[in-house]
C-alpha cells in the first residue's frame, strides 16, 4: 500500500509533436554555452583536478585483463552523476547492462572502477562529452545535481514573442545534459533521483521547468514520487524518483514493496565487536573486530559539539549531535561526515566518547554489501556514501520499471501501451 506520507503525481505527457520548440540535434558536444570547459562533480561544485588514470587502470585490473563476461542482459542503460553506482546495483539487479558511465569526481571513479571492472573506460564531464559518443541505449538513469535555473534569457524571448525550449530554460545546468541525451537518444525509459527539497527549490520553478521539459518537449511520460529509505534501511533519508517512459504505460507506485517504516535499527549495520565478525583493516582490528580507537571523538571535538548543541538548545534552535545506539534509527547520512559526525554519533557508554561511523558502517547504512570495495581513504569514502543513494530503495523502483521497460522493448512502434497487460519480472 502507498505511504501517505509520500507525494504522488503522474504528469501524462504532451503529443511528441511538442518537441518542435527543441534546438536541432542531435548535440555536437561543442556548443560554446552548454560547456563550460570547468568539471562539475555530481553536486555541481568545480573540481580542478583531473581524474588519476594509473590508479582506475589498477583498479580495473583487480578484475584481470581479459573481458568481463556479461550475462545475457535483457536491456542496456546508461550511468550519468554515476557517483559510486549506487543507481546502476539497482539496474544490475533486474538484468540490465551498463554501456556508458559518466562520473567527474576522481576519487568516486576509483570507487567505481574497483566495483564494477567494466573494462571501458569511465566518462569525466558529461558537458564535455557528445551525445553522438554515447551508445544507443534502452534506460537512462542520472542522479543529477540540484541547480537552478535562469530565467533571464526567457523573459527576454517571451518580451520578444519568440518560443522558447529546454536549451533556454536549463542552459548551464547538468539537467540540460540529461535533457539533451534524452532527445537525441530516445531511450524508453529513464529514472532519474534528486533531493527531496527538488519540488520546493527556488521556490518551486526549478521542479516546475524539470517536468515540463521531460513532459512537453520532450514527450515522456512522467511520475515521480518521494520515498524514505527508512522503509529498507536504519536511516531516514527521503529522496525524489522521477520516472519517465517514452510510451504510455500502466506504471504505479502501489507496485512498490514498501516494509513498514523503523522496522530495520542500527543494530544491523553497526560492528559487534565481539568477535564474530572478522576484522577488516583499517575499520576494524583483531582479534575481536573492535572498531578502530581513531573513530572515536577526541576530548576537544566531543567537548565542543557538547558545548555548541547547549548553545543552540537555550537558544531555542534545533542544532546539536544526534548520539544513537543499537536499536535507535539515523539522522541522513551526510557528504559532510567526515568533518565531525555530528549528525550520527554511535554511542559507547556512560562516561566515555562517542565515536563516529566506520566507512564500512556507512556502506551498510546505504544498503551496499559488505564485498563492495572501499579503496580511498576515509574522508573520501565518508563523502561518497553520504551523496549516495540508498541502494534498496533505487533497487525497489528498478523492479517495478523492469515489466514496462521490456513492453516497450518488446513493441518498440505501438503508441498505447496502457492496456497491454504486463508480466512482472
Amino acid at each position: 500500500m502507498p505511504d501517505n506520507h509520500l507525494s504522488e503525481s503522474h504528469i501524462q505527457a504532451a503529443p511528441i509533436a511538442a518537441k518542435a520548440t527543441l534546438p536541432p540535434g542531435p548535440d555536437t558536444g561543442s556548443g560554446p554555452d552548454s560547456h563550460s570547459g570547468k568539471k562539475q562533480t555530481r553536486h555541481g561544485k568545480r573540481d580542478s583536478s583531473a581524474p588519476d588514470d594509473s590508479a582506475l587502470a589498477m583498479l580495473r585490473g583487480l578484475a584481470g585483463s581479459q573481458p568481463v563476461p556479461h550475462p545475457p542482459s535483457r536491456f542496456t542503460f546508461i550511468d550519468l552523476f554515476a557517483g559510486i553506482g549506487g543507481l546502476r546495483r539497482g539496474f544490475d539487479a533486474i538484468g540490465g547492462q551498463c554501456v556508458f558511465t559518466s562520473e567527474w569526481n576522481k576519487f568516486a571513479q576509483q570507487t567505481y572502477a574497483a566495483n564494477f571492472p567494466d573494462n571501458r573506460p569511465i566518462a569525466g564531464d558529461i558537458t564535455q562529452v557528445s551525445t553522438a559518443d554515447i551508445p544507443d541505449h534502452d534506460v537512462l538513469v542520472a542522479g543529477f545535481p540540484c541547480q537552478p535555473f535562469s530565467i533571464a534569457g526567457v523573459s527576454k524571448k517571451n518580451s520578444l514573442g519568440r518560443s522558447h525550449g529546454f536549451a533556454c530554460e536549463t542552459q548551464g545546468t547538468l539537467f540540460f545534459d540529461v535533457a539533451r541525451i534524452l532527445r537525441d537518444k530516445r531511450p524508453a525509459a529513464f529514472l532519474l533521483e534528486n533531493v527531496k527539497n527538488l519540488q520546493s527549490h527556488d521556490g518551486g520553478r526549478t521542479f516546475d521547468v524539470i517536468l515540463r521539459t521531460l513532459r512537453d518537449e520532450l514527450g515522456y511520460h512522467v511520475w515521480h514520487r518521494v520515498i524514505d529509505a527508512k522503509h529498507f534501511l536504519p536511516q531516514h533519508r527521503e529522496r525524489i524518483a522521477i520516472v519517465g517512459f517514452r510510451e504510455n504505460v500502466p506504471f504505479s507506485w502501489n507496485a512498490l514493496h514498501l516494509p513498514e517504516k523503523g522496522a530495520s535499527r542500527l543494530r544491523t549495520i553497526l560492528h559487534p565487536e565481539d568477535g564474530s565478525e572478522p576484522a577488516e583493516s583499517p575499520f576494524t582490528e583483531a582479534p575481536d573486530g573492535k572498531v578502530s580507537p581513531k573513530y572515536v571523538l577526541t576530548d576537544k571535538l566531543w567537548a565542543y559539539l557538547r558545548n555548541y548543541a547547549a548553545k543552540h538548545q537555550a537558544a531555542g534552535n534545533g542544532f546539536g549531535f544526534g548520539l544513537t545506539g543499537p536499536d535507535d534509527v539515523a539522522r541522513t547520512l551526510s557528504a559532510r561526515y567526515y568533518k565531525d559526525g555530528s549528525e550520527i554519533l554511535v554511542s559507547r557508554g556512560e562516561n566515555r566518547n562517542p565515536r563516529r561511523l566506520t566507512p564500512r558502517e556507512c556502506a551498510r547504512l546505504m544498503g551496499y554489501p559488505d564485498t563492495f570495495r572501499i579503496p580511498v581513504s576515509d574522508t573520501q569514502a565518508y563523502k561518497q556514501f553520504g551523496n549516495s543513494v540508498a541502494v534498496p530503495v533505487f533497487t525497489e523502483v528498478a523492479r517495478i520499471m523492469a515489466p514496462h521497460i521490456a513492453t516497450l522493448l518488446e513493441n518498440p512502434g505501438s503508441e498505447q501501451i496502457a492496456d497491454l497487460v504486463t508480466e512482472t519480472f
